[in-house]
């Protein structure tokens, strides 16, 4: 333990070195979640894939591992300019001790900010300056993050909530026609959904919705 603690208290700039970027690695670890889901690309991507298992009654299929996992990979794609500036333009000079831990702290916010301030409802973002009170910002670097992430985080799930309901149509239709003849028919003991699924399954591997529905997420970005 005093080891430790040494480790930390020395006073050689290259044991300071390696203990603010330990530092920086655990911080950084801790908040993944909160950033992953809050300032990139996630939150939309997840709703939609959701949305899409839902409209076509599958109950677990896709799985929930697979879902995530999808919309993982998906916001890493759609994110790698984001982090690349980062790693190029906080990180990389941080590292090489060309800049101190608060310059970067602030290089690394802008991309960032200017992914999410691109992708927030002007609405959405008066909300939170007008609970502050706060004066409108003129440019994207002074917007305070504490305002533009839950702005953002509102106007992403708006997002993914209009594109769901275009996604719920079509398998809305499949449904009501095949509840009208079986109750034409006199069959209403038998469930429609059950009748139904196959024919939204089909209706969606024969147009490649899965395509589709990546193509209009990447697309949405």
């Amino acid at each position: 333990m005093q080891d430790f603690i040494s480790f930390f208290s020395d006073s050689d700039p290259t044991n300071v070195s390696t203990s603010v970027k330990l530092l920086l690695v655990l911080t950084v670890l801790s908040l993944a979640p909160s950033i992953l889901i809050l300032m990139t690309s996630f939150t939309r991507i997840v709703i939609v894939l959701s949305f899409t298992r839902t409209a076509l009654a599958t109950n677990q299929m896709p799985p929930n591992q697979v879902i995530i996992g999808l919309a993982l990979f998906l916001s890493f794609f759609v994110m790698a300019p984001t982090f690349n500036e980062v790693n190029e333009e906080a990180l990389q000079p941080l590292f090489a001790e060309e800049i101190d831990l608060d310059e970067a702290y602030n290089r690394a916010t802008i991309p960032f900010k200017e992914f999410m301030a691109s992708h927030t409802r002007q609405k959405d973002l008066e909300l939170f300056l007008s609970y502050n009170q706060a004066e409108r910002p003129d440019t994207v670097e002074e917007i305070p993050l504490t305002m533009l992430v839950p702005a953002f985080a509102l106007s992403e799930i708006k997002t993914a909530f209009q594109m769901g309901f275009m996604i719920f149509i079509p398998f809305l239709v499949i449904d009501m026609v095949v509840a009208s003849v079986l109750m034409s028919m006199g069959m209403m003991m038998l469930p429609p959904v059950m009748i139904s699924l196959p024919f939204k399954i089909l209706l969606f591997v024969l147009v490649d919705g899965w395509y589709l529905v990546i193509k209009s997420l990447l697309q949405s970005f």
